[in-house]
């Protein structure tokens, strides 16, 4: 899902375009609306789908008559505008207990980083209190003449992760590596437990995205490449979250689940968040539907839709997918839920009014900002209309308020007075944490250990280094608190423990010496140093690279390592990522190498494996096999299991304390010579995904969504250059700042095209002289700092004259005015505060062309 978080950069106000436009550009989102998706890959012909060949599966609940003819009451009695609000999700920060009370939302979400109170360190308490007093809101009928209570969906992705002193498990890639479907079970029954702690009744989770291309930044979020391990985690954790469908379904100790996201997010193009899908349709079954075989199979009630396209069209908007798919051919009688906002992205949508969304087979919006009230009303306004059937409205309804039967919620007492609401002494409880603990240990996989280094032993002298050594949050990842994960000190997880604070412990009960020092500098040298880096934490499309280097272009942790051997010392290397990643220079310069993944709280675990007991012997072997191929290059970014290339260590790679293989060298050439990248067209006719156009006049900003448009005095229009509206024409009135921006939903890695000496090339046609400096510029956005800018004014390269005139400049006239191309997130503007009348064509960056190029 998309989240707003508090301690973020990115302010999600909006359509996840206003995260570019509000926070890398430093614009106003107040008047933002969504952004078309331009189709890059025309949809599969209608009459080329076969839905026969979808699985057909078989209801994993048994039949209740009386459940559904007590559905059939309550819905023969309740009004359109009852009716349409249950298809409303706001999220908590835009909302009151006076518009529950008003509207009698279906339901509600927190996004990530959204608390109580917008209190980061909110008590268990305060979390009960507010879910008690929406609850309670939404069954009094004084107002809107509804009792049908509401219900609380939250991401607990991994563990209850939003909430202070919460058990936090490694997230899905590191439980991939265990390949242990009873632990992912017992990790479910956990994470519904401590949910269910502070009054939530509902998650969005699991995600079962297959991750067909690792330069994804929710690749973390995703088991493994391969869909044999989705399909039966799924299956594991839908009943741990929910119960036996057969038995103890959803009771006090249960949370209802999301399978997320509908379908083949992790199938995109180039991994890039949101993007487009071209699979086949015999590949979307046989790849990214196999999560949904196992969970629903396991009766999951809800199913998340997602942002993708498959072939252009949005999912959000897939009446196929959604309705003829899901729906018919599979048998899935629970609800289809949007994520945030997904809805407005479909052609012709926006975040408030979206007709073709209903009608596709969405059942309820996902609708945070202050959307939601408009949304409401257009929606009512739609079915009374008949732009939407009533049948598919009564249809939606239906299958919202089963899912609520079918969770008792009508039937129990309000969240404070619930079985596990209060017991805080479940929040990262004793027995959680040893589950996590076990998690830990068995999502370690062993890369390389050369002369049988590992297990060390405890009683000598031990120097921990690494940026990652000593800091919970970062070996958390995304996700954890805050949406992005960042913004997090240890103190922010009472009872979780770091990676070093592990060591310490078991090599001072074992008589041995250990120093902490990030830089690797020691008062007496070591007999051996434990190094741990790794990524950044990173969530939804600020985590997109594209390509696997680690550190590319800074590589502080290679130079770390190499201090260390420089002297002699053995290296254990600890490597903390969402992603396998390219470090064969790490690899190298590394006795021993770990990859930990994303551990989460409980850090000290990670010693019981690579320390021996204090009088010898092994603790814990290594358990972890790799659920995704390990790339041999920068560039093998969807290398996977039974595909013709080489990886390094293969599908299912990884060593134990009986092997004793010893690794050889690897090639350090990360081959950036010799990977020619091809030009990237940012608009050709249309802009180019991930790349959507958006006006801006003074503080206002408006996406472009209509081939003829005003914003302010700004004049926009689409005209033939030389076929038809392949160009757009810009008339600034001069009365204001105004300009054309292509800008990105999240900070896009355009490092290649810098390190291929591109440059960034379109075509102007002067329409009028120009009266004042027109900047071409680019933006980068940055979680942990000030949003970074660098402008060009062409008009001293612009000749006078009404023809069209090609202009390249210099990707490093850029770069050396701050612009971090790692973090792209408007990759062109024109603009200008004087009166001019401009034609723009095609803009691209080209390979090869900064050679001969100064900067103006």
């Amino acid at each position: 899902m998309l989240k707003r978080a508090t301690t973020a950069i990115y302010s999600r106000l909006s359509l996840p375009t206003t995260l570019a436009i509000a926070v890398a550009c430093g614009l106003s989102a107040a008047s933002a609306a969504p952004l078309v998706n331009a189709a890059q890959v025309a949809s599969p012909a209608q009459n080329d789908r076969q839905l026969e060949r979808w699985p057909a599966l078989a209801k994993a609940l048994p039949a209740n008559a009386a459940l559904e003819q007590r559905l059939n009451e309550i819905l023969s009695k309740m009004t359109l505008e009852q009716k349409i609000a249950q298809m409303i999700q706001p999220e908590i920060r835009d909302i009151t207990v006076e518009d529950m009370r008003k509207y009698g939302f279906g339901s509600y979400l927190n996004g990530g980083g959204a608390f109580p109170n917008n209190n980061k360190h909110a008590t268990a308490a305060d979390w009960i209190k507010l879910a008690d007093d929406l609850y309670q809101a939404s069954v009094d009928a004084s107002v809107d003449g509804s009792n049908i209570p509401t219900m609380w969906g939250t991401d607990a992705v991994h563990g209850h992760n939003n909430v202070i002193g919460a058990t936090i498990f490694p997230h899905n890639i590191g439980l991939g590596a265990a390949h242990d479907s009873k632990l992912i079970e017992q990790i479910a029954k956990a994470t519904a437990a401590e949910v269910r702690v502070t009054g939530i009744d509902w998650i969005f989770a699991p995600t079962v995205a297959v991750v067909r291309d690792d330069r994804w930044g929710r690749a973390y979020e995703g088991y493994s490449e391969d869909p044999e391990i989705v399909r039966s985690y799924a299956a594991a954790i839908v009943k741990g979250l929910q119960g036996d469908p057969t038995q103890q379904f959803l009771t006090d100790q249960h949370v209802i689940s999301t399978v997320k996201h509908f379908l083949g997010d992790g199938g995109t193009e180039k991994g890039v968040d949101q993007g487009n899908n071209i699979a086949s349709e015999q590949q979307l079954i046989d790849l990214h539907a196999q999560g949904y075989v196992g969970g629903l199979g396991a009766g999951a009630q809800t199913v998340m839709a997602s942002f993708n396209s498959w072939h252009g069209e949005k999912n959000h908007g897939n009446k196929y997918l959604l309705t003829d798919v899901l729906k018919t051919r599979m048998g899935f009688d629970g609800f289809v839920v949007g994520d945030w906002n997904g809805h407005g992205q479909i052609p012709g949508c926006t975040n408030d009014n979206c007709p073709q969304a209903a009608n596709a087979g969405l059942d309820m919006y996902m609708v945070p900002t202050s959307a939601w009230k408009p949304l409401y009303e257009n929606l009512v306004a739609q079915a009374r209309s008949g732009v939407i059937a009533q049948s598919r409205i009564d249809d939606a309804v239906r299958r919202i308020l089963r899912v609520k039967l079918r969770a008792g919620l009508f039937d129990r007492k309000g969240p404070a007075q619930r079985a596990l609401s209060a017991k805080t002494e479940l929040l990262g409880s004793k027995a959680h944490r040893a589950i996590a603990k076990d998690a830990v240990r068995k999502s370690m996989v062993l890369l390389k250990n050369n002369d049988g280094l590992l297990p060390l032993a405890p009683k000598q002298r031990i120097l921990v280094a690494g940026s990652h050594a000593d800091d919970i949050g970062l070996q958390s990842g995304g996700w954890t608190i805050s949406w992005q994960g960042t913004g997090n000190t240890n103190s922010d997880f009472p009872g979780g423990t770091s990676i070093y604070q592990g060591f310490a412990k078991q090599v001072q009960q074992a008589g041995g010496t250990i120093e902490l020092s990030a830089d690797g500098k020691f008062t007496q040298k070591p007999d051996v140093a434990i190094v741990v880096f790794g990524e950044q934490p990173y969530a939804e499309g600020n985590g997109d690279i594209d390509n696997l280097e680690f550190q590319r272009g800074n590589k502080t942790d290679l130079a770390l390592l190499k201090q260390l051997k420089a002297q002699g010392i053995k290296v254990v290397t600890l490597f903390v990522s969402g992603r396998p990643m390219w470090v064969n220079p790490e690899l190298n310069q590394s006795d021993a190498f770990v990859a930990l993944w994303l551990p989460g709280s409980e850090g000290d675990a990670v010693a019981d494996v690579i320390l021996q007991k204090a009088k010898g012997g092994t603790q814990y072997d290594f358990n972890g096999k790799l659920s995704f191929s390990w790339p041999n290059s920068p560039s093998q970014t969807a290398v996977n299991r039974g595909d013709k290339q080489t990886p390094l260590f293969a599908y299912g790679y990884g060593l134990t304390y009986l092997d004793t293989k010893t690794t050889p060298l690897f090639p350090e050439d990360s081959g950036a010579s010799a990977n020619q990248v091809q030009s990237v067209v940012l608009f050709e006719r249309a802009p180019k995904s991930p790349w959507q156009f958006v006006l801006q006049s003074g503080k206002d900003t408006s996406p472009v969504i209509a081939s003829v448009q005003k914003l302010g005095n700004l004049q926009y229009k689409a005209v033939d250059k030389v076929v038809q509206e392949d160009a757009r024409s810009l008339q600034f009135s001069g009365k204001a700042a105004e300009g054309l921006l292509l800008l990105s939903n999240f900070p896009r890695d355009l490092r290649s095209s810098v390190e291929q000496k591109s440059a960034l090339r379109f075509e102007l046609k002067l329409q009028a002289p120009l009266t004042g400096a027109l900047n071409v510029g680019m933006r980068c956005g940055d979680l942990n700092g000030a949003p970074c800018h660098g402008v060009v004014d062409v008009k001293p390269l612009l000749k006078a004259e009404q023809n069209w005139q090609s202009i390249s400049i210099d990707l490093r006239c850029f770069q050396q005015q701050g612009v971090d191309f790692s973090r792209i997130a408007q990759s062109f503007s024109l603009e200008s505060a004087s009166k001019a009348h401009i034609e723009l064509g095609k803009v691209e960056l080209v390979p090869g062309l900064s050679a001969d190029k100064t900067c103006p």
